[in-house]
Order: C-alpha cells, then sequence, then structure tokens
C-alpha cells in the first residue's frame, strides 16, 4: 500500500499547491453557478477523501486513471455534468451505460462507489456524486503526471438519464471532423477544447471495434486507411482481425501508455493516431493540424490548454441549487 500512499500524497501537494498557486487565483477560466470553495465547510475533508481512493485505485489498477478521467467526459457530454450516467436501469430510468460509447468498455463506477460510501461516512448528503466525477478525473490526471486544475464544486446530481443522448452526443471514434466539432460546439466548447481533451488519449486503452474499420475498409472499398501508418497498422491487425477479437485491448498511446504527456500528438504527426477521431485532427483542417503541431512541440502549453478545457468542460450545465439532488448512492436516485 506504500505506492497507493505516495500517489495520494503526491495528488494532496499538487491539489494544495494549485488551490494556492496566484497563477491559478488569477486564471481566466470562469466558473459560473460553481464555486472551488463549495464544501470548504461542510466537507473540508471532500477533496482528500476523493485523491485517497483514487490513488488507492491507480496503484492496484494503472488502467483506472484514464477510465475515471472518461467517466467524467461521458457524463458531461450528456445533459451536462450531472452524474446522470452513473444510474443504473431501474423504473423509469434506461441506465446510460447500456448505450454504444459505454456499453463494454466503461467501468471505474465501483471506485465511485467506494468514494461516494466514505464521502456519506464523513459528511452525510453533502457531497454529489456529479462533483466526485469532477474531482476524480482531476487526481486522475495528477496522478499520471499530467496537469492539475482547481475544480469548481456546487454539482448536484439528476434525477435521470438519457441513453439516446449517450448514444446521439458523445463524440464516436468514426466520427468525421466535422461531426466532432458540431458535437464538442452543442456543449459549448471550441476547437481547441476539442483538440486539447483529445490529448486525454495519451492514456487508456481502446477496443479492437472501435478502429477495426481502419485496418480493413476505411472507406467501403475493401481498403485500409491511407492516413494511417502501414508498419503500425501491420502491429495492430494480429490482435484485431477482420472479424472476432472485438474486445481486444490496445493502448491509445503505445509509446508511453500510462503517463499523462503530448506524446498523444507526437503519434498523431508520424500517422500513428490510432483512431480514426485521433488522424482527422492533423488530416482534416488546418486549424486542428495547427494545434496538433504546438502541443506535440511545446506540453507546458498543451498542459495549460487541457487544464483550462477540464473546467470549461466541467461547467457544462450543472445542476445547481435547488435543483436535482445529492444521491446517497450513485446508482441510484434518492427516494424521499
Amino acid at each position: 500500500m506504500k505506492g497507493a500512499m505516495a500517489a495520494t500524497a503526491l495528488v494532496s501537494l499538487a491539489v494544495a499547491a494549485i488551490f494556492f498557486s496566484p497563477a491559478a487565483a488569477a486564471s481566466p477560466v470562469q466558473w459560473g453557478k460553481l464555486d472551488p470553495h463549495f464544501y470548504d465547510h461542510s466537507c473540508p475533508q471532500a477533496q482528500q477523501i476523493v485523491a485517497s481512493i483514487v490513488g488507492k485505485a491507480h496503484y492496484q489498477d494503472p488502467r483506472m486513471a484514464a477510465s475515471l478521467l472518461r467517466l467524467h467526459f461521458h457524463d458531461c457530454f450528456v445533459k451536462g455534468c450531472d452524474a446522470s450516467l452513473l444510474l443504473d436501469s431501474s423504473g423509469s430510468i434506461v441506465s446510460e451505460k447500456r448505450s454504444n460509447p459505454n456499453k463494454d468498455s466503461a467501468r471505474g463506477f465501483e471506485v465511485i462507489d467506494e468514494i461516494k460510501a466514505a464521502l456519506e461516512a464523513a459528511c452525510p448528503g453533502t457531497v454529489s456524486c456529479a462533483d466526485i466525477l469532477a474531482l476524480a478525473a482531476r487526481d486522475s490526471t495528477v496522478m499520471t503526471g499530467g496537469p492539475g486544475w482547481i475544480v469548481p464544486l456546487g454539482r448536484r446530481d439528476a434525477r435521470g438519464a438519457s441513453v439516446q443522448g449517450s448514444n446521439n452526443d458523445i463524440p464516436a471514434p468514426n466520427n468525421t471532423l466535422p461531426t466532432i466539432v458540431t458535437k464538442f460546439k452543442l456543449q459549448g466548447l471550441d476547437v481547441v477544447d476539442l483538440v486539447a481533451l483529445l490529448g486525454s488519449h495519451t492514456i487508456g486503452d481502446s477496443r479492437c471495434t472501435s478502429f477495426r474499420q481502419r485496418l480493413y475498409n476505411q472507406t467501403g472499398n475493401g481498403l485500409p486507411d491511407f492516413t494511417l501508418d502501414a508498419s503500425y497498422a501491420a502491429s495492430l491487425r494480429p490482435r484485431c482481425p477482420r472479424s472476432g477479437g472485438d474486445q481486444n485491448l490496445f493502448f491509445l498511446d503505445p509509446v508511453t501508455p500510462f503517463k499523462f504527456d503530448n506524446q498523444y500528438y507526437k503519434n498523431i504527426l508520424a500517422h500513428r493516431g490510432l483512431l480514426a477521431s485521433d488522424e482527422v485532427l492533423l488530416t482534416g483542417s488546418t486549424a486542428t493540424a495547427g494545434l496538433v503541431k504546438l502541443y506535440a512541440a511545446d506540453q507546458g502549453v498543451f498542459f495549460q490548454h487541457f487544464a483550462q478545457s477540464m473546467v470549461k468542460m466541467g461547467n457544462i450545465s450543472p445542476l445547481t441549487g435547488a435543483e436535482g439532488e445529492v444521491r446517497k448512492h450513485c446508482r441510484r436516485v434518492n427516494h424521499n
């Protein structure tokens, strides 16, 4: 457990450094209705509790950081950052976990459950599941070597889910660049946010089913994607055949798969972006290509933009004040 404790300490120090740095205080990012100090009095140990359990989970499973980061994305892109993704199917609720972007791939729910149980023991009925997702995403980024940021807090939890929204609103691996741009724009996110946030693919995995068409039949003519490096494609085919192996996992960044860095953008420049939605950042427009080149050359700028875009994404249509509720269990709504 020493490794887990060290990881937790690292995040705690990073969080403290971010929170009290003059640069962070002067950040141009707008917090909207949310407030980084929301739990200062009602649950002052909240961030430490989240960091501790995320640290333990990361130590036990190095894939977990990417999974927790992805949960926050997939939550915010559907009805806003309201923890609707965490709801299991029950009564009138059809879970977003059943949607195409989440089925067989969304994971980390047990870690969120553990965090929620610890927070309920410390501060009953106080910290929302939506805020847990936002904090866990930040801590997972820091633990893998990425930037930290102040997390605005005070989100409340939805009483419903939208499996249709999950199917329609989350960018898909085979979407065209204009479609991806539109999906980000609908959330109030611009092209800089798009290219920076896709940099989260510097950690984590993808399934064979998400990129198979690039290896064999990209445009329906039976030919592989000509924008994919031929030797890289050849290395992928043995474990991603024409049929079968759908759930086989591949690193999104095979060079530094567990380190949050700017290698993702260097891979794209070498035509070694795994997903079609990665490579189109280079081939789809001069604006996105320019950002890929900028981030590949300057990790510091990437980190700065990523942190700002994560705060912006975390501010998508939050439920605040008397809206929604603070769930006692993240998987189900409260029953009054």
